[in-house]
């Protein structure tokens, strides 16, 4: 029989008195992560059941929009790598990679 083992993460968000998010802090002891900043998050369940996902989309009242651009671009470029490999449909993922590349050629971003 298999050893299960279970691995925390944590979240803790501080909120003004209107529940706008003013921090954001996270841990995930098994990966190294102890009580780190963080200005923005995207947090996606999926729900068998229901057939839909559920999520949780925060950042902090202080985060500047050049910030949010590139947090959107680098979330996507990373959402084109995670369909690649959970689906193997490599010409998708680079349709929607071709979509980065324009989003961040319309928002100027620089990419490295």
């Amino acid at each position: 029989m298999a050893t299960t083992k279970e691995s925390p993460i944590s979240i803790r968000v501080q909120l003004d008195e209107n529940k706008i998010p003013e921090s954001i802090r996270w841990s995930a002891p098994d990966g190294g992560v102890t009580d780190e900043e963080a200005k923005a998050m995207l947090l996606s369940f999926w729900d068998g059941a229901q057939q839909e996902t559920l999520r949780m989309d925060l950042w902090v009242k202080e985060m500047p929009l050049d910030q949010m651009q590139h947090f959107f671009h680098q979330s996507l470029l990373t959402l084109c790598d995670t369909y690649q490999r959970a689906t193997a449909d490599k010409p998708m993922a680079n349709a929607l990679r071709d979509f980065c590349a324009f989003y961040a050629k319309e928002r100027k971003l620089k990419t490295s």
